[in-house]
Formats: C-alpha cells, sequence, structure tokens
C-alpha cells in the first residue's frame, strides 16, 4: 500500500528554500511514530535536508545522481509502484513535491497535517487532489506558537 505523509499550509505550501516552514514538535512526532518501521520514499533533495538517516525506517532515495549514505537508490518510481501499490505492507512517500506528484495517482491514503498559516515566501508545494475523491478523518487536533493545525488521514474511496 502506498502512502504519503506531509504537513501544508492553507495554500497546500510545504517549503522553501529546500526546507520545511513550520517546525511543531507534535507533527515532528507524528511523523514519527507514523512512519517508524516502514520504508520511507523520497527524492534527493529531500534527502539532503534531512539532518540524517532516520532511525528505524528503511530509506530509499529516486535519483539519478549519486547519493552519499546508507540509503537504496532507484531511478525510477516503476519498480516501487508495481511492488506496492496492492500490497499490505504499507510504504511511505515523504517528499518533495515532484515525489509526491508522481506518486499521488497510486497512494491509499494521505496523512496530512492541514496548518491554519500561510507562508507567501513558499516554493515547494504539495500537489493539488480532488478531496472528494477520499474519506477525510482528523486523527488529531493541536495548537503550537498560537497556529492551529489537525493530523488528517485521507482514505481513496475504492
Amino acid at each position: 500500500m502506498i502512502s504519503m505523509i506531509a504537513s501544508v499550509g492553507k495554500n497546500m505550501e510545504l517549503g522553501k528554500n529546500n526546507n520545511l516552514i513550520w517546525h511543531f514538535k507534535e507533527d515532528m512526532k507524528f511523523f514519527k511514530e507514523t512512519t517508524m518501521g516502514h520504508k520511507v520514499i523520497m527524492g534527493r533533495k529531500t534527502y539532503e535536508s534531512l539532518p540524517g538517516n532516520l532511525p528505524g525506517r528503511e530509506m530509499v532515495v529516486i535519483s539519478t545522481k549519486t547519493v552519499d549514505g546508507d540509503v537504496t537508490v532507484l531511478n525510477d518510481i516503476n519498480s516501487i509502484v508495481d511492488k506496492y501499490k496492492n500490497s499490505q505492507e504499507e510504504i511511505f512517500i515523504i517528499g518533495g513535491a515532484s515525489i509526491y506528484k508522481e506518486f499521488l495517482p497510486y497512494a491509499s491514503k494521505i496523512y496530512l497535517t492541514e496548518i491554519c498559516a500561510e507562508d507567501l515566501a513558499a516554493d515547494t508545494f504539495f500537489p493539488s487532489f480532488n478531496k472528494d475523491d477520499w474519506n477525510k478523518e482528523i486523527i488529531s487536533e493541536n495548537v503550537e506558537n498560537n497556529i492551529q493545525f489537525k493530523m488528517c488521514l485521507y482514505q481513496k474511496y475504492m
């Protein structure tokens, strides 16, 4: 099963200058707990933006360039889609924007932290998707630094 996980602002903004815009303790905890023990798939720039390897997760980087580190590197998404789109094993797409866009048609779930704020300087956005095709469940609601956000699970109607 292919799942995606991301945090977005009101305009679906993901980041700027190859960094996350918002850093909320509860959101980082949610990301860690949700992806722990699973395979995480990302693009090279997302991998390079991390402070290091994510403990307890198998990391796969999609890139046509050489990647330093203890990760599996693949140069296309087809093998991942073929292996996991109908699998019971849940894998997580964790960014960046072009990787989300490529995997969106194959995703069964989207774990989306929706942040009630915007950043007009954002340069990276989560791809738009028709929310009518998905069942939305609010997992939790939080406030940090006077900013409200909620962790949601979108499950595609089959």
